[in-house]
């Protein structure tokens, strides 16, 4: 994929051209395809991460598609193959703290690799949905469970924001603020969420600009900070830690 996810951008910027004719292929291929790919072009990787505990399916620099031409990829941009330090310091919080989820309706917004939705299944959340535009990432969610031995949770790949939250006590946003656009729109959302249904809210971010520039920040409460492990910074361009925010009670 290149020689180190620091450039997952330039990885993933070419698949941009192609992205909405790969996704109606993926769509078109059966589970067990794309479970086999997946299992044979990625690594299963354990311990180099805020959440040890927790094994998932990454590109690392032993798969083939760290180094290999991105338009030989068949599928659309894969998020997913990729823990992202706000998703990690996320799941972290939860597994610290799992009367967070014990009990409650989760939903995991921009789910990727499932981590977030694991962690949340760990601590006996009462049900969970992983949410996420690629189908791909809802095979790869399954697969990641049954490397930790939890139920899968609802994986759905409709767009999530502006539904009505009602079943849900609990949503949860790692590394979502990459984009005002959707920034804007996550904040519209959640401002209802929090207004007409009383959802609580837990995002992760490595301090990311937009994050800490976006008006969001205004209306969130710091309830965490990680020190992230070396391996980490090296690969997110020397960020040293990652946070999690919760809305103003």
């Amino acid at each position: 994929m290149l020689r180190c996810c620091r450039h997952v951008k330039g990885f993933l910027k070419p698949l941009a051209e192609t992205s909405r004719r790969r996704r109606i292929s993926s769509l078109c291929l059966s589970e067990e395809h794309i479970r086999r790919f997946i299992s044979e072009n990625t690594e299963v990787v354990v311990g180099r991460s805020l959440t040890p505990e927790i094994q998932l399916k990454l590109f690392t620099p032993n798969c083939r598609f760290w180094r290999e031409r991105p338009e030989l990829w068949p599928f659309t941009d894969p998020y997913w193959a990729i823990y992202w330090p706000g998703g990690q310091a996320l799941s972290r919080y939860i597994l610290d703290n799992p009367g967070v989820c014990r009990g409650r309706a989760v939903l995991d917004l921009g789910s990727g690799c499932g981590a977030s939705s694991i962690a949340a299944k760990l601590c006996y959340a009462a049900h969970v949905v992983a949410s996420d535009l690629d189908p791909v990432s809802a095979v790869v969610t399954r697969l990641n469970c049954e490397l930790n031995n939890v139920e899968p949770p609802v994986c759905v790949t409709d767009d999530m924001i502006g539904s009505d939250p009602a079943g849900f006590d609990l949503i949860l946003l790692g590394d979502m603020f990459y984009d005002e656009a959707l920034a804007n729109r996550l904040n519209r959302w959640l401002d209802r969420c929090i207004e007409t249904h009383g959802t609580k809210v837990l995002i992760g971010d490595p301090g990311r600009a937009l994050f800490e520039g976006h008006d969001i920040r205004k209306l969130l409460h710091h309830v965490a900070q990680y020190e992230l492990p070396e391996s980490v910074r090296e690969e997110n361009y020397g960020l040293i830690s990652s946070h999690v925010w919760c809305y103003q009670s």
